[in-house]
């Protein structure tokens, strides 16, 4: 009787994730928020998951910026991870404590529900607003140790919110300098990429691929270039974050209505 493949291992899964970062020929994920959500993504191609904490958050009733249980989103990303056979990185909005220690053990809990991967936000939960460079590098700093401890090439993805602090029509290459200092900063820290969602100006996002230290991860809006526009301007990895739910929802209203 023939054996079936070996399992892979979640070092394995890290690597396999890391090797998808490509500049020009980017990672495309389309947010799963449960493990129903995410066997359909990988039923159409996708070679990743990644979880949206926004998503997550409205399918069980709570708002964003970390109101849902931090035990919560760590077993929905356990159920995902149960569910598909790729790797799958987690949304962990700010890392789930005010003190770097505890970002620490939120990522050692993604962990040990088999997450490969992370984002961490360089914002506050509260109000949005940005974190201290400094502060924001420490927590980036303990995430790497507890990543380093419990999964070796664990990929943190390092979320600056800078461009989430004005209208698109004020953004200006000053923002991307901010972001870029940010990225030189967190890069040193242990992350692994860089991730600048809200930015839409095609010209912005050339500069900051062309500039950043790390790959370079966007998230695509109703006002995003195209995947062809951005693979061509040298973006890594593309996210669509709460808009795979905004879908599914809406088509199932949609439907209730129909029946209604």
């Amino acid at each position: 009787m023939s054996k079936g493949p070996e399992p892979v291992s979640i070092q394995e899964r890290a690597a396999q994730f890391r090797a998808l970062h490509r500049a020009g020929s980017p990672l495309a994920l389309f947010n799963a928020w449960d493990a129903g959500s995410a066997r359909a993504v990988v039923k159409g191609g996708a070679k990743a998951v990644g979880t949206g904490s926004w998503s997550i958050a409205a399918a069980h009733g709570f708002e964003d910026g970390e109101k849902i249980p931090r035990e919560t989103n760590i077993e929905i990303v356990h159920s995902i991870v149960e569910s598909v056979d790729v790797p799958v990185t987690a949304d962990l909005e700010s890392g789930y404590s005010a003190e770097a220690v505890g970002v620490g053990e939120t990522v050692r809990l993604n962990i040990e529900a088999g997450a490969i991967g992370c984002n961490l936000e360089d914002s506050q939960p509260a109000d949005g607003g940005l974190r201290s460079i400094e502060d924001a590098a420490e927590r980036y700093r303990a995430a790497r140790r507890a990543a380093d401890g419990a999964c070796p090439g664990y990929f943190i993805n390092a979320r600056t919110d800078v461009f989430a602090q004005r209208p698109a029509d004020e953004h200006d290459s000053s923002m991307v300098e901010e972001a870029l200092r940010r990225a030189k900063a967190f890069a040193e820290a242990g992350a692994d990429g860089l991730f600048v969602p809200f930015v839409t100006d095609l010209e912005l996002i050339r500069q900051l691929a062309r500039q950043s230290p790390l790959p370079l991860n966007v998230m695509r809006v109703s006002t995003t270039p195209s995947i062809a526009d951005l693979s061509a301007a040298g973006v890594a990895r593309i996210s669509h974050g709460p808009y795979p739910y905004l879908i599914a929802m809406s088509a199932l209203e949609s439907a209730a209505r129909e029946i209604a």
